[in-house]
């Protein structure tokens, strides 16, 4: 009796009902398709839109001054630090890094580069990052660049 039934018990001669081993995909797929049309009609209705009334958008205005060269301070293994070519110590710091920055009517709200040479301590370079704090220059960015 191999893969064949027999039909039901007390019945003699009666047809012999094959087993069906394959499985009937059409239902799936079915409900696939039906879940990808809701989910396509669905999806854009889930979609917030705001309506905003930007301006236009305006280039700026072509200025006739020249962007101001950066203010570079270095710190060097040593532990000298200079603001440009110009040496300078931990106590005149803030005063020479306003004097490099003299053009502008308020030099704390410049921007100054502190780099400094790979062998510095992190005891030296915290020093001058925090007297620059210290005194107001909060906008400070850190250079990461070789020194010769």
């Amino acid at each position: 009796m191999g893969g064949k039934l027999s039909g039901p018990p007390g019945a003699s001669g009666g047809k012999t009902i094959e087993q069906n081993s394959e499985i009937n995909v059409t239902p799936f797929v079915d409900i696939m398709l039906v879940l990808l049309i809701i989910f396509m009609v669905s999806a854009p209705l889930a979609t917030v839109s705001i309506n905003l009334d930007l301006p236009p958008a305006t280039p700026p205005p072509p200025s006739a001054e020249k962007p101001k060269d950066p203010v570079y301070i270095t710190i060097q293994d040593s532990g000298s630090i200079f603001i440009a070519e110009r040496q300078t110590t931990i106590e005149t710091l803030a005063a020479d890094v306003c004097g490099a920055l003299q053009p502008s009517p308020n030099c704390k709200d410049e921007r100054v580069f502190v780099r400094a040479q790979p062998d510095v301590t992190y005891n030296q370079f915290m020093e001058v990052m925090n007297d620059l704090q210290k005194n107001g220059y909060f906008k400070v960015g850190l250079l990461n660049e070789d020194i010769e």
